[in-house]
């Protein structure tokens, strides 16, 4: 697709977002909570309205107009998809509510075809609590055993250590393609590599990554790639499964009712084909059209300069913040998005989460659902800034000077 613009015009693209055009206790606005959710921007805004004003009906079961119009709307949005993760067949694109219940629905379905007592599992230290808890679960209903690859000071995975893993016990590699409290970007290609050399299968948590990195599901070779809407730009309550097409017509279906059969009796009932089959009951239609513009979206700015640009501002932030007083950065890996997190000495995170508030401008405070993660650090957590296509380096020094506050304040 073309370009919106032939250079990367950022005060272009922060027009597209109206939700930026406001003041936080009379101060304009500074969100730097990405990765927690991106800001939609207005086509995907206008999608929703054009949906439930235009065509709202239920989708796959009606012959009427409104019925075969949101059908046609809601399976392009699975074709945009296919597309942007360069997956082989749309049938292997599955629709969930985020990346947490495509995780849950691998965890289910695949655990109950193929994982049994004895099998090991393998996630990562890095982990998100989705990411770690549903295997937790199923070792614990299985018998199986859950290991962790360990990391570095600098918020690497230890590619060696993983490989001690690695046995013939091995039956599933779960592993975070981005971390959310890092940045990190794992070698998740090496990671593939390695699990298929012992017959394991590799799901990949692609919750961050998908909107920083060019995705192809092919080429990685995963067995399984899971993320959500919400963080590409795209509406909340909308996730997306793909799984390679021959496992997910040997795993058995997740949830049972309507649209997932074929064929129902009292006696027996038949399954219906991929995708539909992990699809049961009437599905978030309208978020799942307006997902289809998201994509579209950042496609027409393309990925490339999205990602050139956002790096400019990770490298700007992380020399920025570097240089306060009592300030540091947590997780400072080879490869990362941009992430950055920090703690400043004697100052509790939230605090400074509280304080900068009062300045407009947002960021993510706590654990970031990696517990695990900050217990490896000896931390309880951070203060979380993560950056998006529509930031500024402006914004950034906005968020040094209101660091420079928070320290005044706490003398």
């Amino acid at each position: 697709m073309e370009a919106l613009t032939t250079t990367y015009d950022v005060a272009r693209i922060r027009e597209d977002f109206p939700i930026l055009n406001q003041t936080i206790h009379g101060k304009p606005l500074v969100y730097f909570d990405n990765a927690a959710t991106t800001q939609k921007p207005r086509p995907v805004i206008e999608a929703l309205t054009a949906y439930y004003q235009g065509f709202n009906a239920n989708i796959h079961r009606g012959i009427h107009t409104l019925a075969e119009k949101a059908t046609a709307e809601y399976e392009a949005t699975r074709e945009t998809v296919r597309q942007f993760i360069n997956a082989g067949h749309r049938e292997e694109i599955i629709f969930t509510r985020g990346a947490t219940e495509s995780i849950n629905l691998v965890a289910s379905s695949f655990g109950r075809g193929f994982i049994k007592a004895g099998d090991e599992i393998i996630i990562s230290h890095m982990e998100h609590h989705s990411n770690i808890v549903p295997w937790q679960m199923l070792c614990e209903e299985r018998g199986a055993t859950l290991k962790v690859i360990p990391i570095t000071d600098e918020g690497d995975i230890i590619l060696e250590e993983y490989e001690k893993l690695l046995s013939e016990r091995t039956r599933l590699v779960a592993i975070v393609y981005v971390s959310n409290s890092l940045g990190t970007i794992n070698p998740v290609k090496q990671v593939i590599d390695l699990a298929h050399a012992y017959g394991a299968k590799v799901l990949v948590d692609g919750a961050q990554a998908t909107v920083h990195l060019d995705i192809d599901v092919q080429a990685l070779d995963c067995d399984f790639y899971v993320f959500s809407s919400h963080k590409i730009y795209g509406p909340t309550g909308v996730g997306v499964l793909y799984g390679k097409q021959e496992l997910l017509e040997a795993m058995p279906p997740y949830q049972g009712g309507g649209e997932m059969i074929k064929d129902v009796s009292f006696e027996r009932t038949t399954y219906n084909e991929l995708p539909y089959k992990f699809e049961a009951g009437t599905p978030n239609i309208a978020d799942t059209v307006a997902f289809k513009e998201a994509l579209n979206y950042l496609s027409r700015i393309g990925k490339t300069a999205i990602g050139e640009y956002e790096h400019e501002l990770l490298a700007y932030g992380t020399e920025r913040l570097s240089d306060i007083p009592g300030l540091k950065i947590i997780g400072q890996a080879r490869e990362k998005i941009s992430v950055i997190s920090f703690r400043i000495e004697g100052i509790h995170h939230q605090d400074i989460g509280i304080i900068l508030d009062t300045q407009g401008i947002a960021v993510r405070t706590g654990h970031h659902c990696t517990q695990p993660l900050m217990q490896r650090f000896g931390i309880p957590g951070t203060s979380r800034a993560s950056f998006a296509m529509y930031n500024t380096k402006e914004e950034i020094d906005r968020l040094v000077q209101g660091l420079h506050k928070v320290k005044k304040m706490f003398g």
